[in-house]
């Protein structure tokens, strides 16, 4: 199958997207709560949350957008430390819509091409699989503490764009909520509980509030710009429990991960993979987003509270591809250019690196039964892995030298099933987690039992003379589609953990019985390739004529007949009927790429890569054959929920108080 790829390289860094997602409930959830002016509904049709880390720094960029003619609009958000005009800034929307489609579950059509072609016609791509890649109004900084005893602060303010941005901090989270009540914001009943975790644990609040006037309109619908902010914090997780106040009901929440080269899951729920690969067919085509909403569905019915992983994949390239993937200038929108170990790469005049970084590996010491001269060899052919990790990490730090070691342990089948990185001085994570996530795409000899392998690197620049230099560039993203959905026993913010590297729902077949690949496996290489992926395949209707036909291959229509291997992206699954479709009659019939009932299974590699310290074990096979998803409930259904925000109606015209 022919990869999208083009020639980028993404940046180090981790970038969180929550889109608008599928749920049964008659509410809308969304960044915490809102209403509009004089008590008129608001309703929050998408919102999108991206997230990129780096080290401790972590780069927010949001979109809303709400209908109804609001006096004003407040987006309220915790975070962890008082924000300056310098870490704010508003953006355009394509990248968002972007990051959605690339990772989106869809749906592919395929046509079984001749068995007997001419030598002059191609072989079509099914049998060949794919490998993937692997201002403002003032700039005071404080107002002393509120009169009455209410204990909030406000620690900065300005403008960015058509917001009024104040941050608060609170030291009660009463005084907080009256506060907010007393500036005229019209929060919900029942928000001070649900802020007191926030104000306990030292939060501040970043209140954006949308001044109408400064507001483009079309058709009634308000055009608010994204906003994007950074900060720096130990800490990686989402905080939802605000958005509780939004809606009664269950809330989805899909979210997109970019890191490099690694995968994300949660850490504080059981972590499952959707079914994949699986043959539907044509009646599908026109009712995609319901099918896929049936499928989910069933999902966490057997297996209740489970995050669910939908696609881990190479962000520069993807297999199919609904639209072209993430570039360079994607990143940079969305805080690659502020990110300690990218931001070098937009500056004005990007730096020149001076020499030649290399990585030199000396013979290991091993225990168990594969030969160290072995293992060096299969390290120097793979070592322009290794100088690559440590270019990147020299153009923030170019004193990065010296010697680090190398912990990994090589199964019996020659992969690298885990690895570390020693102390080292001077300290680089971007650097260890590079190198620990390289040799986990190497490749041993087999052995009769595993071996632990402490290897020694040497980081030097050499050269430095006579080499021209380089300019840096970004490293790869892997992107990670997770969905999952809460409601009022929610008693925790989500969490996310670095997870091990899977495969699954590509066009690759078993070379001896021509099975297609089921489900999610660990992946041997290292890198991701797993997506929610279904086809419909169109068997070949025309003569065989030929003593040694091949069936199987598929590709694209053959001559005369309309059709488009182009994947269908499921979108609008917030919108997509409950109850109608009946699963077990939507797979496509027998042939050779039909799965079995048993080929869809959640991800269960082991138990480390699927659930969190608190979670269960992971959950039995998925079957195909699986009855009709319960209904949702009567109403309007929810638009995505991404917690820790909360969006409020702000009645008044004036600039906030500095006390209260």
């Amino acid at each position: 199958m022919i990869e999208h790829r083009p020639r980028v390289a993404l940046a180090a860094s981790l970038a969180l997207c929550a889109s608008l997602a599928a749920a049964p409930s008659t509410s809308d959830a969304f960044c915490g709560f809102y209403v509009a002016g004089s008590n008129a509904r608001l309703l929050n049709r998408a919102t999108m949350v991206v997230l990129m880390r780096d080290g401790t720094r972590t780069v927010l960029s949001m979109q809303n957008t709400y209908e109804g003619p609001p006096q004003d609009f407040a987006l309220v958000i915790p975070v962890p430390v008082v924000l300056s005009r310098d870490n704010v800034r508003t953006l355009p929307k394509d990248v968002f819509d972007r990051v959605d489609q690339v990772a989106a579950p869809r749906l592919v059509e395929y046509w079984e091409q001749d068995p007997c072609p001419s030598p002059e016609h191609g072989m079509g791509f099914g049998a060949l699989g794919s490998t993937g890649a692997g201002g403002g109004f003032g700039s005071s900084l404080g107002g002393g503490l509120a009169r009455g005893n209410l204990g909030v602060r406000v620690e900065a303010r300005f403008e960015v764009g058509e917001y009024d941005v104040v941050i608060l901090s609170a030291r009660d989270s009463s005084g907080l909520d009256t506060w907010l009540r007393q500036e005229r914001y019209h929060i919900p009943e029942g928000a001070e509980p649900l802020l007191a975790p926030y104000v306990r644990a030292g939060m501040k609040f970043f209140v954006a509030k949308v001044n109408a006037q400064r507001v483009r309109f079309e058709q009634g619908r308000a055009q608010l710009s994204p906003l994007r902010f950074h900060y720096d914090s130990e800490s990686f997780a989402l905080p939802v429990r605000l958005g509780l106040l939004n809606s009664p009901g269950a809330q989805d929440l899909v979210v997109h991960v970019l890191s490099p080269s690694q995968r994300f899951e949660a850490a504080n729920r059981p972590n499952v993979t959707i079914p994949t690969n699986l043959d539907v067919n044509e009646t599908v085509k026109g009712r995609f987003a319901e099918f896929y909403a049936a499928l989910f569905d069933r999902t966490l019915e057997r297996n209740p509270g489970a995050v669910v992983t939908e696609y881990a994949w190479s962000a520069s390239s993807c297999d199919p591809c609904p639209v072209p993937p993430l570039t360079d200038p994607d990143l940079a929108t969305l805080g690659a250019d502020v990110l300690p170990s990218t931001a070098a790469v937009f500056a004005p005049n990007p730096p020149v690196i001076t020499g030649l970084p290399r990585v030199r590996a000396t013979l290991p010491q091993v225990r168990g039964p594969m030969n160290p001269e072995v293992i060096r060899r299969v390290v120097l052919r793979n070592v322009n892995q290794l100088n690559f990790c440590y270019e990147q990490a020299i153009v923030s730090n170019p004193a990065l030298a010296g010697q680090r070691t190398m912990s990994f342990t090589i199964d019996p089948q020659g992969a690298v099933t885990e690895s570390t990185i020693g102390r080292t001085t001077p300290a680089s994570a971007t650097l260890d987690r590079c190198l620990a996530n390289a040799v986990r795409r190497f490749r041993f000899p087999t052995d009769a039992e595993r071996s632990t392998v402490a290897l020694p690197l040497s980081l030097t620049l050499e050269n430095p003379g006579l080499h021209r230099g380089f300019r840096p560039r970004l490293p790869a993203f892997v992107l990670t589609r997770l969905h999952a959905r809460y409601g009022r026993e929610l008693s925790d913010d989500l969490v996310f953990r670095e997870a091990q590297p899977i495969q699954g729902g590509r066009e690759r077949r078993d070379p001896t019985t021509g099975s297609l690949e089921q489900g999610a496996q660990t992946s041997l290489f290292g890198e991701n390739n797993f997506q929610a992926r279904y086809a419909i395949r169109h068997p070949w209707t025309g003569p065989i004529a030929c003593a040694n036909p091949r069936r199987g291959v598929w590709g694209g229509p053959p001559p005369g007949v309309a059709g488009s291997t182009t994947a269908q992206a499921a979108r609008g699954l917030a919108f997509a009927p409950r109850g109608a479709i009946q699963l077990d009659r939507a797979f496509g019939r027998a042939s050779s790429a039909a799965p079995s009932a048993d080929a869809a299974v959640p991800h269960h590699v082991d138990a480390s890569v699927t659930a969190g310290p608190n979670a269960a074990a992971p959950q039995g096979r998925l079957r195909c054959s699986i009855a009709n998803a319960p209904a949702a409930p009567a109403g309007a259904p929810a638009a995505l929920f991404v917690g820790a925000a909360a969006a409020l109606s702000a009645l008044v015209r004036k600039r906030p108080r500095d006390e209260a």
